[in-house]
């Protein structure tokens, strides 16, 4: 079978949109409201396309810890976000995609706003079975303060 690119919603919505601020921020804004808990971080996508998303969020008292870095759970779902959405643009039409396991790991405080990036460069080649989707999360500073690998259970869709 070859590949026939995505029909996202989210991507035709960033390829129509993706190219100035307001578009930005108006496809951010479409994602948490299918995906609500996405607003806990108030994401916004600075890239998507097939094989990397890249999404930042701010550092604000709402996602911080008592010692006023950024919750891993934040991070958990910056990274979620990016490598849903990453497989979501990337995946064969003919199939779906559902989460079904996370493994983390906190490398440093997260001090500033931060950047998670999924890249995924070989997703021409995915089909059903569980595929790994890593995510990185930077400080301002470039350096990765988080890594999760996300596992999805990929699927035909039901006809």
């Amino acid at each position: 079978m070859s590949y026939s690119p995505s029909r996202s919603p989210f991507l035709a919505a960033w390829q129509k949109l993706g190219d100035s601020a307001l578009g930005r921020a108006l496809v951010s804004k479409a994602l948490c409201i299918k995906a609500p808990y996405f607003g806990t971080i108030k994401p916004s996508f600075i890239e998507v396309k097939a094989g990397r998303v890249e999404v930042t969020f701010k550092k604000r008292r709402a996602v911080t810890n008592h010692i006023q870095t950024v919750h891993a759970i934040a991070m958990c779902n910056a990274a979620e976000a990016a490598g849903g959405v990453c497989l979501d643009v990337s995946l064969d039409s003919s199939y779906r995609w559902i989460p079904v396991g996370m493994t983390v790991q906190y490398l440093k405080m997260a001090k500033t706003n931060l950047r998670a990036i999924c890249e995924y460069p070989d997703y021409e080649n995915i089909t059903a079975g569980d595929v790994v989707m890593p995510v990185g999360v930077f400080d301002e500073n470039g350096v990765e303060v988080f890594h999760a690998d996300i596992t999805m259970r990929v699927s035909a869709k039901k006809t």
